[in-house]
C-alpha cells in the first residue's frame, strides 16, 4: 500500500466568516443551478452542499457553517451497501459513485455530521463536493465556497503540504474538528482562534 501524498481538506474560519451567504449561494449556483428556485426541505435553505447550524452560547448565537468533513474513517463508507462510498486514493476525499449508488439514504442517515442529502429529482445522495466544484479543483481553481468569500472565511488545500496556503493558516491558528468524539477523523477544520 502506498502512502498518500495528498489530502484535500476545507478550513471554516468561524473568527471571520460575517453570515453573508455568499458561500451558500456559489455552491448552489457552481452545483445545482437547475434547482435555485428550490429549497433543500430539510434544511429549509437553498440547495448547497454548506449546513448553516445556530450554536446557543451563553453571551449570543453564534453561526457555524458545515459542509462534509471528508472524514479518514467515514460512516458514509462503512455503511453503504453497495459500496458506493469510497475515499478517492489521489486526494483522500470521499466520494459517491453513481453507477453503484442506488438511493438507499443509509450514507445520508450516518453522516453524524448531518451534511448530505438525497437530491429531490435525482434521488441520489449529494455533499461537498458537488460536480461543479470538482471540474473547478480539478482545473487547479478554488471551490466556489471558498472563492465566493469576501473576508477569505474559507480555505481549501492539501493539508499534507506544509506550504499549501490551508497548512500555513492552520499553521497560525487555532483551530478544532467537529464531534471529533465520534471518531471519524474529519478534514475540516473550524478556525476558533487567532
Amino acid at each position: 500500500m502506498t502512502e498518500q501524498t495528498k489530502k484535500l481538506a476545507h478550513l471554516f474560519d468561524a473568527t471571520q466568516c460575517v453570515g453573508c451567504s455568499a458561500c451558500i449561494v456559489a455552491c448552489a449556483q457552481t452545483n445545482y443551478p437547475e434547482m435555485l428556485n428550490d429549497e433543500n426541505t430539510g434544511w429549509g435553505a437553498l440547495p448547497s452542499n454548506i449546513r448553516r447550524v445556530t450554536i446557543e452560547t451563553a453571551r449570543r448565537p453564534r453561526q457555524l457553517l458545515v459542509q462534509c468533513q471528508q472524514c479518514d474513517d467515514a460512516p458514509c463508507i462503512k455503511v453503504c451497501p453497495f459500496g458506493a462510498n469510497f475515499h478517492d486514493p489521489e486526494t483522500g476525499q470521499v466520494k459517491t459513485d453513481p453507477k453503484r449508488c442506488v438511493g438507499c439514504g443509509y450514507c445520508v442517515t450516518a453522516c453524524p455530521y448531518d451534511v448530505r442529502w438525497l437530491h429531490p429529482t435525482k434521488g441520489l445522495p449529494v455533499k461537498c463536493m458537488g460536480e461543479g466544484c470538482e471540474k473547478l479543483v480539478q482545473a487547479g481553481e478554488s471551490p466556489a465556497c471558498v472563492a465566493a468569500c469576501p473576508v477569505s472565511a474559507r480555505a481549501f488545500g492539501d493539508v499534507n503540504d506544509p506550504e499549501s496556503p490551508i497548512s500555513q493558516r492552520l499553521a497560525r491558528s487555532r483551530a478544532e474538528r467537529l464531534l471529533p468524539q465520534k471518531g471519524t477523523r474529519p478534514n475540516f477544520f473550524v478556525v476558533v482562534q487567532k
